[in-house]
């Protein structure tokens, strides 16, 4: 059978999983893990192998890219400090923990005599790359908390970065190349450094290329590029290739897309096309994820894959509660229930496992690490994929959301009239079309705007919550406008920095005000964060 055929074939399950998972309500991606196990373990037909070349050359980028290229600047900014205390700091605390606990709990069962720290530092460095693509498809669909959903994906984008990273100076260490930390540190910051140089440079060019187009279809593939040439640039010039894609697609999202270099008809064409890319790629990689596990490993192995699997989701917890912690007396606070979620949804995907293969033949106990990581990986999609529903509900993270549902559909209607009134001012300055038909156009879109916000008012009245909401949003909003403007007139010489520091003062004091009001109107413990899940003072 040739390689065109297989694919065929993948996507053939790929369509008859996705129809059935809309029946049964499981996540796409575990269903699709589970699929790849029963026709790998049927042999029913051969699938190309998950190899780094496939991952790095076909998938991750465009993966990678497509994340990056939807996260907003203002919520990065706002959780920026969250973000990557969680991927740099936070994944060199876990690698320790399972460098440290794995060769001893290992050791002492017996199981792996030989099993010393230097096997368990590269296993903690192939181990600490996230993938919750699962878990934030699942956010989305149940309407989770926007900025936990943010914490995760971000984190796991830096994430995947940082573990290719550390697991290339783990085997440096481990191998006798590299001797002292000082080294290493210097080796990660010219990686991760040059990575986000090289990705910056191309998002901010391909935005510019997007400013002086108006093509959809040539847009598109300076998008493509983007997101492949970011990668394969950094790759060659031995920098992460993860890193400077994720730069490119955070410059094209927002200085491109959003920052008005896009018309809104290539916006809808850029969004359809990397929203069928995505699908495409997670459809194939996880299938494939599937496809190489040979159940006969991991069965052997059963006892070390249950270990490790609980010491890695143990030591992530412990990273995830300290950095709760650390952060509980900062503006990017978060809930301490969230930090379950955070553990939970940190699943292990394709990047670990292709990196375990790609280990020398000779690398002490390399069938045990292959062996552990796809039992952890595994493991990782199917128990957390499948229970984190249940976990949200438990939490009180998602509940019956009716009343938001319908808020979101009036206000997004409301919305699209509006833009669609914007748009027509800028065709009647372009005198694109007659004044006769604009005027038609503008009457129906009033209509529809008014009939929209007339539904929106009587659902606010209806519902004290939905309500307060709306006013913290509002007023949120207004206090980023005010900081923004006091930080434009220190820059332009007009406040000084002792009346700078003042303003700021104020408008924090009232943004923790806000915080206390929000706290006695919506909910009675202690964790009540904003209609984000964000405190009401976390920033844009």
């Amino acid at each position: 059978m040739g390689i065109e055929t297989a694919f065929i074939l993948l996507f053939v399950v790929a369509t008859a999983v996705a129809v059935l998972t809309r029946r049964l309500r499981i996540p796409y991606s575990v269903a699709l893990v589970l699929a790849g196990l029963i026709l790998g373990g049927l042999h029913l037909f051969p699938a190309p192998a998950l190899t780094k070349e496939l991952l790095f050359g076909v998938f991750l980028p465009g993966l990678v890219f497509e994340a990056a290229f939807h996260i907003d600047t203002r919520d990065l900014r706002a959780n920026l400090i969250t973000v990557l205390s969680l991927a740099v700091p936070g994944v060199v605390a876990c690698i320790a923990l399972v460098t440290v606990s794995l060769p001893f709990i290992v050791g002492i069962s017996g199981l792996v005599p030989r099993f010393d720290w230097k096997v368990g530092l590269v296993f903690g460095a192939v181990i600490s790359a996230t993938d919750p693509v699962a878990v934030v498809a699942l956010f989305r669909n149940l309407h989770a908390p926007r900025r936990l959903t943010l914490l995760l994906d971000a984190e796991s984008l830096l994430n995947d970065g940082t573990a290719i990273v550390f697991f290339t100076l783990s085997l440096s260490l481990v191998s006798g190349i590299a001797t002292g930390i000082g080294q290493l540190l210097l080796q990660f910051l010219s990686i991760v450094g040059a990575g986000a140089l090289i990705g910056t440079a191309v998002g901010v060019a391909t935005a510019l290329l997007l400013r002086q187009i108006d093509e959809p279809m040539i847009e598109i593939t300076l998008t493509t590029i983007a997101a492949y040439g970011s990668f394969v640039t950094a790759e060659a010039l031995h920098a992460s290739g993860v890193i400077a894609t994720v730069a490119a697609g955070i410059f094209c999202g927002n200085l491109g897309a959003r920052g008005g270099a896009m018309s809104a008809t290539t916006r809808v064409a850029a969004a359809t096309f990397w929203e069928y890319a995505v699908f495409a790629l997670n459809s194939v990689v996880f299938l494939l994820v599937g496809f190489e596990v040979r159940m006969g490993d991991l069965l052997t192995h059963w006892v070390s894959i249950v270990i490790a699997y609980v010491v890695v989701t143990l030591g992530r917890a412990v990273m995830i509660v300290a950095a709760q912690r650390m952060l509980s007396f900062t503006r990017e606070r978060f809930a301490a229930r969230w930090s379950l979620v955070l553990t939970w949804g940190g699943l292990r995907g394709a990047l670990p496992m292709v990196l375990v293969l790609s280990l020398p033949p000779a690398f002490p106990d390399r069938e045990l690490l292959v062996s552990m990581t796809f039992g952890v990986a595994v493991l990782s999609i199917l128990i957390q994929g499948l229970t984190m529903p249940a976990l949200l509900g438990l939490l009180g993270i998602v509940t019956d959301r009716t009343h938001q549902v319908d808020y979101e559909y009036r206000s997004g209607a409301v919305r699209a009239a509006a833009a669609a009134l914007r748009e027509l001012d800028r065709m009647a300055a372009e005198r694109s079309l007659n004044p006769e038909t604009l005027e038609t156009l503008r009457c129906e879109y009033r209509r529809r705007g008014d009939a929209a916000e007339q539904q929106l008012r009587a659902l606010m009245l209806d519902s004290r919550e939905l309500l307060t909401g709306d006013l913290l949003k509002g007023r949120r909003r207004l206090l980023d406008i005010e900081r923004d403007q006091v930080m434009h007139s220190y820059r332009q010489g007009a406040l000084g920095r002792e009346s700078q520091e003042r303003l700021l003062a104020d408008i924090d004091a009232r943004a923790l005000e806000e915080t206390g009001d929000v706290q006695t109107a919506q909910r009675p413990d202690s964790e009540r964060l904003g209609p984000e899940g964000r405190p009401p003072n976390a920033g844009g």
